[in-house]
């Protein structure tokens, strides 16, 4: 095989070179459908009000990672999540039928924590912040 550029046809590629477009349309009209329907639809207690953060479509368009982050939730995001797997199926079905896709992505889940994360470093640099004091020299 060729070392070198990557073929036209490499998802990467495509994306990188704004080929995407039609995906993004998807994945952002997939995020906003399920949305709606885990807030109307979903009635297993422990999913209760979760955020969609984001969507990621797979090139061919078969799976679907979702990603959220539960509100206000009593119930362990990994709690959250296999309730959320549990109501996949039907998420899917009413998902391509509403968006008027042909084949349905599969659903995957995954937790998101990027707020928490975020809240960490933003308390480790208010720490740092704080130990050097309104003294500190910036030279």
């Amino acid at each position: 095989m060729k070392k070198g550029r990557p073929a036209a046809s490499s998802p990467l590629l495509s994306r990188a070179a704004g080929g995407g477009g039609r995906l993004r349309k998807i994945e952002a009209e997939l995020q906003r459908v399920l949305a709606e329907l885990i807030a109307r639809e979903v009635k297993d207690p422990r999913v209760g009000n979760v955020t969609i953060t984001g969507v990621s479509l797979c090139a061919d368009k078969s799976v679907a990672r979702v990603y959220f982050t539960p509100f206000v939730s009593s119930h362990p995001p990994e709690e959250v999540r296999t309730g959320l797997a549990r109501a996949a199926g039907f998420l899917r079905g009413e998902a391509g039928r509403r968006l008027g896709l042909r084949h349905a992505p599969r659903l995957e889940f995954f937790f998101d924590d990027t707020a928490e994360k975020a809240a960490r470093l933003t308390a480790l640099i208010d720490r740092a912040v704080a130990r050097d004091g309104p003294g500190h020299d910036e030279s």
